[in-house]
């Protein structure tokens, strides 16, 4: 569909429409992951619920594939895609705190950096990643692990409502009282359902909180995890932290020497009470010689926000997840073989805890099912050379598979690539049925499928 024919759409919206006879169709077409190269038909940034009714009829009725972008910071590129209408929330980052009720309503293009800003003015915040240039819309749809996970919940545990375009263009509010099915689904079936243009959160009191980044050696890096595993496991839950493995930063309190090198972190924060921070944190810097830390009372948006800078939009990006009932031996080994090889300063893998909080909700209470796991490994793998492409996602694949016969079932749809549709059931277990139901009410047409597909019943 060529520009003149959208040209219909052009007239119903306030929003702007960005075609390819356009000069800021390149821009506009971009995505986080610089690997993605797809040729929308058009990019709708939103400037106001209406457009997005009119995008979706549009779509719909001219046939048009259609995608959605928030904070467009999808591995496989889900926020684009050839010869589709993409509706775009980038201009569209609002947040209304409301103090006395402890909630929050943002809109869908806002990032977990525009969220912490404004909910941090009045010392609350929500479970919100770890990268504060991820969008909240995606996600939250896909579970939300955090920081604040083992005390608070999951992004979508904290969710109070969504406002939802279906397919047929309707409006819709979906919460615990209104269209609760759909409520249902949206809190982890990601983004099958509808245009989410805003979401409520529950927030909870979180000010200054004691961080801590710990950084050793690799030839350390058996002895600290299996020490995380270990402390984790008793730790309170305002102990909200993870073991990973990265090349060193070039960051001020690492020396030189390290930078660049592959490396072993524990990474997290402290909210209970601020006395006990550094207590907290000291036997972390006891159990291993320590190559470089920063350990001490920050705002929690500065932690959320530490990675940003080793972050810019445009890398190249190809990631994996999967779930672990238990860090055995056998999956800190492959860590260990794999970790010692990471390709680039900008890769993380993370192995984030699952318990607490995330473990009171039930298995069928939300369509995020794995709540009797007790971590899920991400692969996050990014680096600014394509010449490196082939090389890099061969070890992510290779990484991956090393960690299969220690995982459990399924794994964390928020790092899941495009070759990963093959798991959509595996990955939604003994909720898959529910939400292909749900799917098939809502899109029976399946007008929302540039995503991790559910397929309607």
């Amino acid at each position: 569909m060529n520009g003149t024919a959208l040209d219909g759409l052009r007239e119903q919206l306030r929003g702007q429409l960005v075609t390819p006879r356009d000069p800021d169709y390149d821009s506009a077409r971009a995505v986080y992951n610089g690997m993605i190269d797809k040729r929308p038909a058009g990019v709708v940034r939103v400037a106001q619920v209406a457009d997005v009714i009119a995008s979706v009829n549009f779509a719909r009725d001219n046939s048009l594939p259609l995608a959605i972008r928030g904070g467009g910071h999808s591995a496989p590129g889900f926020g684009t895609w050839d010869d589709a209408l993409v509706i775009d929330f980038v201009n569209r980052t609002g947040v209304r705190v409301d103090p006395e009720a402890g909630t929050a309503r943002a809109e869908a293009g806002t990032t977990w950096a525009d969220f912490n800003h404004a909910t941090h003015a009045f010392g609350l915040a929500t479970t919100g990643g770890i990268v504060g240039s991820t969008g909240i819309a995606g996600l939250t749809l896909g579970g939300g692990i955090g920081y604040l996970a083992r005390k608070h919940g999951l992004s979508c545990d904290n969710l109070i409502s969504a406002d939802v375009v279906t397919a047929d263009g309707k409006f819709l509010t979906a919460s615990e009282t209104r269209n609760e099915d759909l409520f249902w689904a949206l809190r982890g079936g990601g983004g099958n359902f509808g245009v989410v243009t805003s979401l409520e959160y529950k927030l909870h009191p979180v000010d200054m909180v004691h961080a801590a980044i710990i950084i050793y050696g690799m030839e350390h890096a058996e002895t600290v995890a299996k020490f995380y595993r270990d402390y984790i496991d008793t730790a309170p839950e305002e102990f909200g932290a993870f073991v990973g493995f990265h090349q060193g930063p070039p960051v001020p309190f690492l020396p030189e020497e390290w930078h660049g090198k592959p490396v072993c972190v524990v990474i997290g924060m402290w909210t209970g009470d601020p006395a006990e921070g550094a207590a907290r944190w000291q036997p972390f810097l006891d159990v291993a010689p320590v190559a470089g830390s920063l350990v001490g009372p920050m705002p929690y948006p500065a932690l959320n926000s530490a990675f940003d800078p080793l972050l810019p939009k445009g890398m190249q990006a190809y990631w994996k997840a999967d779930f672990l009932s238990e860090l055995n031996d056998g999956a800190i080994a492959a860590h260990l073989e794999y970790g010692s090889k990471v390709p680039s300063v900008q890769t993380s893998v993370h192995v984030y805890p699952i318990d607490g909080a995330v473990q009171r909700v039930g298995q069928k209470d939300t369509a995020f099912v794995n709540r009797g796991v007790k971590f899920s490994p991400v692969i996050a793998c990014m680096w600014n050379d394509p010449a490196d492409n082939e090389a890099n996602i061969d070890w992510v694949r290779s990484y991956a598979a090393a960690l299969r016969p220690h995982s459990s079932p399924g794994g964390y749809i928020g790092f899941m690539d495009g070759d990963d549709q093959g798991r959509i059931r595996e990955n939604y277990g003994v909720n898959y049925e529910r939400l292909q139901a749900i799917k098939g009410k809502y899109d029976p047409g399946n007008l929302f499928h540039v995503n991790q597909n559910i397929k309607p019943a």
